[in-house]
């Protein structure tokens, strides 16, 4: 799947037969590991002609794309048409395309693009870049921000070839910019001829300003939610509003609890694993405690970048279907709520296959996270809570602030059985101004039947006990799999007794995937695979949770009582949710 993003968009991204032994297709990566974010500088080149250029020159362009190439590399020559096409469909829309070859040797002679090409025969300009391989390009606003950088789409990769593409990353990149939107997907692998370049990251002698460096890191990681008009309790999209909140800011990031992020921090070096990683870059998280402690100097206003922009408009486009709560929920003022559970009834008369989905609260500043299930035909609410919320059928939609859309790629949907009923998991934080609430529900269902089918199932134990005054209860809960199954991503929940967790699969040797050494009730993210794991009918899938019941754990109702199962929050859960997709029974 798929941000997190006006508020984050998770995009799922399948993992076909072809990624297996020596052969690759592009996959998903956190937009911090390609710079998406960061400025390029505005760097003097050469063009064949020996006429001079600097990049500033394409100021007046609504995007650059940055495209590499080569006349060696194999996979550059099976994208050249691609790119001389893409350059002419584009044309009209004031996007102007600049070529770089990085290989010094190559024989360059009568390009077939019409945009400048450079032959960076010493590789200053590919240095200055810092991208990875011949076949990646890099999407450019006219202040030089990276919106994008990845493969063109995954039509040729290494060691296949296919006669269209089945992801169009650049495309897709560049119309939602150019309708005013993040790309969905700002970042991804390009199989290509491997470059050994290191990527330019800023000296320690280099001065840190607020218009380079701090506007480019607040806008990737924090004004999706702290904005005028967000959901987060102050605004940081002015550097009025970071100076004010320096001190604030400064301890959650040295603590790592901002920007939300649990998951154990990948190994120095490689990429994470989870196309969703929302944690800061070593790099960033250096330069933005430099500069709080420094002297938060402005610098130049002209390195500015462009302003995000955000609505209120449904993120996943106009929906098929809006299901909306038959009345408003009354939210106190003070104090806590217990969960609400509101059912609606979907009003469909045939089985819908569902590629997008979007929950949308109507009072998001005191909606602290939603569960959305579904209750097939002659599946009461009562039996549902019975079993235990989440179990039978798992989650169909989930929203955290900064995280409420589920967006498929085509061929792969959600199942609505005609008949059903949705019930809405609500949990209300007042916030000291008493309000209403009227959540709804946006679908965009599949022009046809997918081949895939998307399914969540919860890994969990129900007959837990957890004694008083138990600072570190361990309880397990494991699931052997029917079937064959590609699984897509996690999500972990518990209530506020929860302390930490941890997914593991046994498919011959037992091996961790996800580990949560400090879970946090406040954020139910959902932890997305950039590539998706295939497992066999009889792999096993653990999930391990500990508990705080002591006086402790400062958010523990009760650390006298005995702790079981129960859908409030003085109870708890202990559930793991694995999201995973399978092919559609014919």
């Amino acid at each position: 799947m798929l941000e997190v993003i006006g508020l984050m968009m998770i995009v799922a991204v399948p993992v076909y037969p072809e990624d297996a032994g020596t052969k690759e297709t592009p996959r998903l990566v956190r937009p911090a590991d390609m710079q998406v974010g960061k400025q390029i500088a505005n760097f003097n080149f050469t063009d064949l002609a020996g006429k001079s250029h600097k990049l500033s020159d394409y100021q007046g362009k609504k995007y650059l794309v940055i495209a590499m190439t080569s006349t060696s590399c194999p996979l550059c020559k099976k994208y050249t048409p691609t790119l001389a096409r893409l350059e002419q469909q584009y044309a009209g829309k004031n996007v102007a395309f600049l070529f770089v070859n990085p290989t010094a040797t190559d024989s360059v002679s009568g390009p077939s693009f019409r945009g400048i090409y450079v032959h960076d025969k010493q590789g200053t300009l590919t240095a200055e870049l810092g991208v990875r391989t011949t076949t990646e390009v890099t999407v450019l606003d006219p202040s030089r921000t990276i919106i994008y950088r990845g493969a063109i789409d995954d039509q040729y990769g290494i060691g296949y070839a296919l006669d269209a593409p089945r992801q169009s990353y650049l495309v897709k990149a560049l119309d939602q910019a150019l309708a005013g939107e993040q790309p969905a997907i700002s970042a991804t692998t390009a199989p290509g001829c491997a470059l050994e370049v290191a990527t330019p990251v800023a000296k320690p002698s280099k001065p840190v300003t607020y218009y380079q460096h701090i506007a480019r890191i607040m806008q990737a990681n924090c004004v999706e939610c702290h904005r005028s008009g967000g959901v987060a309790p102050f605004a940081l999209d002015t550097m009025k509003d970071v100076v004010a909140h320096h001190g604030m800011i400064r301890k959650v990031v040295e603590k790592g609890t901002m920007p939300p992020w649990f998951a154990t921090a990948p190994t120095p070096g490689e990429h994470s694993i989870w196309s969703n990683d929302r944690s800061l870059s070593k790099e960033d998280k250096t330069s933005l405690l430099a500069w709080l402690q420094g002297d938060r100097a402005a610098g130049d206003p002209t390195d500015a970048p462009l302003p995000r922009k955000f609505d209120d408009k449904w993120q996943i486009g106009k929906p098929d279907k809006v299901l909306k709560f038959n009345r408003p929920v009354t939210i106190k003022a003070e104090g806590t709520m217990p969960y609400v559970h509101m059912v609606v009834n979907a009003n469909i008369d045939e089985d819908k296959w569902v590629q997008a989905v979007e929950v949308r609260p109507s009072a998001r500043e005191v909606v602290h996270h939603v569960i959305v299930s579904i209750l097939p035909p002659g599946i009461s609410p009562f039996e549902r809570g019975r079993e235990g919320d989440g179990v039978r059928t798992g989650f169909f939609a989930i929203y955290v602030p900064g995280n409420s859309q589920l967006v498929f790629p085509e061929g792969f949907g959600k199942k609505l059985p005609k008949g059903s009923q949705i019930l809405f998991q609500m949990h209300y934080t007042p916030n000291g101004k008493a309000t209403t609430d009227q959540t709804e529900l946006g679908l965009i269902f599949a022009r046809k039947e997918p081949q895939f089918e998307v399914k969540v199932a919860g890994v969990a134990n129900t007959r837990f006990s957890i004694p008083p005054e138990t600072a570190n209860y361990e309880v397990n809960a494991q699931l052997r799999l029917p079937y064959d199954a590609t699984i897509m991503g996690f999500a972990p929940h518990m209530h506020v007794r929860g302390k930490a967790c941890k997914y593991e699969v046994t498919t011959g040797s037992r091996k961790t995937i996800l580990d949560i050494p400090q879970y946090d009730f406040n954020w139910q993210l959902l932890y997305r695979l950039a590539e998706p794991m295939a497992l066999k009918k009889g792999d096993t899938l653990h999930y391990t949770a500990w508990f705080d019941n002591s006086s402790k754990n400062p958010a523990n109702p009760d650390p006298k009582k005995t702790v079981k199962w129960g859908q409030q929050t003085f109870d708890e859960m202990m559930l793991g949710y694995v999201e995973y997709y399978i092919p559609v029974k014919k």
